[in-house]
């Protein structure tokens, strides 16, 4: 007797097709189960075997095969426990399982279903390949009745998915409501930091062009306040920028069982202890790293100096590329890392060079092994790099507030509008994202810019790659001031951020 389910697995964050296919044969009992599985999909042989019998039904005592079709491909997980027991209850109770319908789940020894990753990707994946009926554990219902044109069924037990088949269980497919779900509120605001007029400033063009920026400055003037609070300033999520987020966080397992779509920007923020595995992601299978949590989001490095210089040197490609392939002895995967870097760091190891308020105890050397433990190829990739001072006294005895996050996501909106139209027939969205042929297309700077760009140049050495981003962030400067044209102030607070007479050596 044989019999073919339909269910899916992943790779990195795309979904496949997979046939499970088994048959039960006359001769020694046995229960082998090929194809590619890793040990969880091994271990599914005892799993299924008492989920079986605990929810009222045989397991033949006859030789069972499970093939996890395509063979080549590495399987991994525990979502084949419910099509494997389906196939097994099918062929020895006569029950027809619906050729149309995906089964994933996990159970355990009783025939309760278990919440599984990956359902959201697999879903999407399978939807384009024509599966329209999906059956899953509960807690998973929700992630994946977020794709639209399929039906999702939640499920708590092995026995509710077989009654339902018979048609003993009437269950409606899971909706959800995007509205209900959606929903940016932050119990923070930017106002709560006192001061630092001018970092609040550079922290506006970070968020309105997608801007990397480095915050320096000694400790206690608010550095991990203002990254903290960037996301409160950045544009809101997009439905298509959500489901893409949400699938990720579904492939690691991070998603919340009564709201599982991700509906704010992420904010990552890993310990400087990280591993670069930790950082960029890896494993076997490959799992996505912290870059691609904070996939269209932020990702804010503080204390930037004390990560491995290998964390940190990591992170050169997918600065650049957007995305990460991490290639490993079971294949390559690659995840998408289109993130905002937020850096903030000490200028020395005792935090005080630059204080005008309390003397530095470092000698010259040590200041300089500090700094340089961030490398010029590095920073040379950080957009906006900005002296943070500390905060007066009558500032902080004033306690008066300043601009409201909402007030200046506002600003940060009209300039994004600008770019959205600007961008409207390519690929990308942000002034951060174009390529050298659009910089030369869309940068147009009036005579009196370029003359005291070709000025900085000249005196301060910039590198190819300095010159292109320059221009890039001016762009966004004058997008924020609703100037088509860059003007040679654009250029010169561009500057400002590139620079600092405190710290030569950043």
């Amino acid at each position: 007797m044989f019999l073919r389910i339909k269910s899916g697995g992943v790779w990195a964050i795309e979904g496949f097709p997979v046939d499970v296919e088994v048959d039960i044969s006359n001769g020694l009992p046995q229960f082998s189960i090929v194809g590619l599985p890793d040990k969880a999909i091994n271990e599914a042989k005892e799993r299924v075997r008492s989920a079986i019998k605990n929810s009222g039904f045989q397991v033949p005592i006859k030789r069972i095969t499970v093939n996890l079709s395509p063979s080549h491909v590495k399987k991994q997980g525990t979502l084949y426990d419910l099509p494997i027991a389906m196939g097994i209850v099918s062929l020895s109770s006569g029950i027809e399982v619906p050729e149309d319908m995906v089964f994933l789940g996990e159970l355990s020894l009783d025939g309760k279903l278990k919440k599984v990753k990956g359902v959201l990707p697999i879903v999407h994946s399978l939807k384009s390949r024509g599966f329209r009926r999906f059956a899953v554990p509960k807690d998973n219902a929700k992630e994946g009745a977020l794709i639209d044109g399929v039906e999702v069924y939640g499920f708590d037990s092995l026995m509710e998915v077989v009654d339902f088949i018979r048609g003993d269980v009437n269950k409606k497919p899971e909706e959800v409501k995007f509205k209900e779900l959606c929903g940016q509120a932050y119990s923070f605001d930017l106002s709560e930091v006192y001061g630092q007029n001018q970092a609040k400033r550079a922290i506006e063009i970070s968020c309105a062009g997608m801007h990397h920026i480095l915050l320096i400055g000694p400790p206690g003037t608010g550095k991990s306040m203002l990254a903290k609070r960037m996301v409160t300033v950045m544009p809101p999520i997009s439905i298509e920028e959500s489901l893409e987020v949400t699938r990720i966080y579904s492939v690691a397992g991070l998603l919340d069982e009564e709201n599982p779509l991700i509906t704010t920007r992420p904010m990552r923020q890993p310990h400087y202890s990280a591993s670069d595995t930790a950082l960029v992601g890896g494993g076997n299978p490959p799992q996505p790293g912290e870059i691609s949590l904070a996939h269209r989001g932020i990702l804010f490095l503080d204390e930037l100096p004390e990560f491995s210089r290998k964390a940190i040197e990591a992170l050169r490609q997918p600065l650049e590329d957007g995305f990460i392939t991490v290639s490993r002895a079971g294949g390559r995967a690659t995840f998408p890392a289109q993130f905002l870097l937020v850096a903030a760091m000490n200028p020395c190891p005792c935090g005080n060079h630059g204080n005008p308020y309390k003397a530095c105890t470092c000698s010259p050397l040590q200041i300089k092994n500090y700094q340089s433990k961030v490398s010029g190829p590095i920073l040379d990739r950080i957009d906006l790099r900005v002296w943070v001072e500390p905060v007066d006294k009558e500032v902080l005895i004033s306690m008066k507030f300043g601009e409201s996050s909402e007030e200046i996501r506002k600003r940060v909106m009209r300039a994004v509008e600008v770019q959205r139209e600007r961008f409207k027939d390519r690929r990308i969205k942000f002034n951060s994202q174009m390529s050298n042929e659009e910089v030369r297309r869309f940068c147009v700077m009036t005579d009196e810019a370029r003359s005291t760009l070709g000025l900085a140049v000249e005196r301060l050495h910039i590198t190819g790659r300095s010159y292109i981003k320059l221009l890039k962030v001016a762009r966004t400067i004058a997008d924020l001031e609703g100037e088509e044209k860059i003007q040679s102030s654009h250029i010169a607070e561009t500057l400002q951020y590139r620079m600092d007479d405190k710290e030569p050596a950043l």
